[in-house]
């Protein structure tokens, strides 16, 4: 039992890492004025208007619903925010209130003069936005804001890069995970830090726009040192080249060593910092640039004549043939960006609660969350449905990754919708789901996971069929 438990905590650990890639590896929107609302109730529609670069341009909260009703007010000031900053983007949170906020944003823009450009309204998951509000990184980059406007800048800021927004979250807190709390803590915090950090890797930091918990993932640095870059970027200005980084007080030569691949200057100095490209590999580069006969800056990007030399030229002591092509791959895309370009789904109209669904129904999501069992899907109902493996697609699927991976735009179909527990069964089979599959009520006993994906798990199993990791051990055995 004891090597069971081992493996399906292993296992368990597995999917909330590879859940948290893939969100952290989401599409940018990019840096265009973002608006982001926050929705509420009682307390109001929270609103904070951003620039391109994330900075905060203006606050505000608005009252459109009871008891104050101020629609008409809500949608002149929302209105008057957009011509005023040049809005590109609205980001709503996926909270309570999130669709009324919609019809009122939808509403809002339907009013706007034809000639005038309107802002693509998009909702996303709001999930830790509320932590970040309250969290000590929060307070010491707005120590004048009021808590719940933090969370409306978290939330245009996530639209704009998933990335640099979201490693200012505890990865346990973003809910992209299964039975988090059953499994050992201390591995899954490491199994997630080292997922954020191969993600923040991956897609490269602007040392000159990358705020300190963003910094401070990148390979060699810390909270310190990242600290120490950003205090020196603003006395001294922006970087003109990644050599300006040993001017930063405790960064050594080893530090640059480790760190300096990873991060970027755009239109800097030298044409290479926007690239991937190690200061340490500039010379073969520069041959690279030379045996073209053209300028770096003209040649960055040709892929027809990049393509046409012969790497093993380029070969020396210090660096081999896989090196030199991964030089040559990077001179063809210079700071390629490996995450896929901004979509975004679009809700139905009129189906704003679970009691509007009804089987049949055709429908755009956003996957929110993938376990072995399936994949859960945020339709726009408040209640995230779960297309089961069996209903991914018109064939054998064995691990639901194959098919999907979280923040995926999918068209489902509606199989199934129980009301009363809050479920609903969705499909994506052309032939609308008539394949066999387990009923609703085999799902939760099996899975113990139909429930809302982003929803903190209870403390305490809800009953002895949903416990912890009751399903992985299951299946563990099974395969044993």
């Amino acid at each position: 039992m004891r090597d069971l438990r081992e493996r399906a905590e292993e296992e368990a650990i597995h999917v909330f890492a590879r859940n948290l890639k893939d969100l952290l590896l989401a599409a940018p929107a990019g840096s265009r004025p973002t608006m982001g609302l926050d929705p509420g109730i009682r307390t109001g529609v929270k609103v904070a208007v951003v620039d391109g670069t994330g900075k905060v341009l203006e606050t505000t909260t608005v009252y459109p619903f009871p008891p104050k009703n101020d629609i008409r007010g809500t949608q002149a000031e929302l209105a008057a925010l957009i011509r005023k900053h040049n809005i590109e983007l609205i980001s709503i949170g996926n909270g309570t209130g999130s669709r009324e906020t919609e019809r009122l944003v939808a509403d809002m823009l339907a009013q706007l003069p034809a000639t005038a450009p309107k802002p693509t309204k998009v909702i996303v998951s709001e999930a830790g936005a509320s932590v970040y509000s309250a969290s000590e990184t929060a307070a010491k980059e707005f120590p004048g804001l009021d808590v719940s406007l933090r969370g409306a800048v978290s939330i245009a800021r996530r639209l704009q890069d998933p990335l640099a927004e979201l490693v200012k979250i505890e990865p346990k807190s973003i809910g992209v995970g299964q039975y988090q709390h059953d499994v050992d803590q201390g591995r899954l915090g490491r199994s997630l830090d080292a997922v954020v950090e191969d993600a923040v890797n991956a897609v490269g930091v602007d040392l000159n726009t990358a705020s300190v918990p963003l910094l401070a993932r990148v390979s060699g640095l810390g909270s310190s040192i990242a600290e120490a870059i950003v205090t020196h970027r603003d006395e001294t200005g922006p970087f003109q080249s990644r050599k300006d980084l040993l001017k930063v007080p405790r960064l050594g030569a080893r530090t640059f060593e480790q760190c300096a691949g990873f991060l970027r200057i755009p239109n800097g100095k030298e044409p290479l910092d926007a690239s991937s490209v190690h200061p340490e590999a500039y010379g073969v580069a520069k041959k690279i640039v030379a045996a073209c006969g053209r300028d770096l800056r003209t040649l960055m990007g040709d892929s027809a004549t990049l393509k046409g030399l012969d790497p093993k030229k380029f070969i020396d002591e210090q660096f081999g043939l896989p090196t030199v092509k991964d030089i040559i791959a990077e001179l063809e895309k210079p700071g390629r960006d490996p995450r896929p370009s901004f979509k975004t789904a679009t809700f139905a109209d009129g189906v704003d609660e679970i009691t509007d669904l009804k089987p049949g129904m055709l429908l755009e999501g956003t996957v929110t969350n993938v376990a072995a069992f399936g994949a859960f899907v945020d339709i726009g109902v408040h209640q995230d449905g779960l297309v089961h493996v069996s209903q991914l697609a018109d064939r054998f699927v064995k691990d639901p990754h194959e098919v999907v991976k979280a923040g995926d735009v999918v068209k489902v179909r509606v199989v199934e919708v129980d009301v009363k527990r809050k479920r609903i069964a969705l499909t994506m089979r052309k032939d609308g789901g008539e394949a066999p599959q387990p009923s609703m009520r085999d799902a939760r006993g099996s899975t113990g996971a139909m429930r809302h994906a982003n929803a903190k798990p209870p403390a305490k199993p809800e009953t002895p069929a949903m416990g912890g990791l009751g399903a992985a051990l299951a299946e563990a055995m099974r395969k044993k």
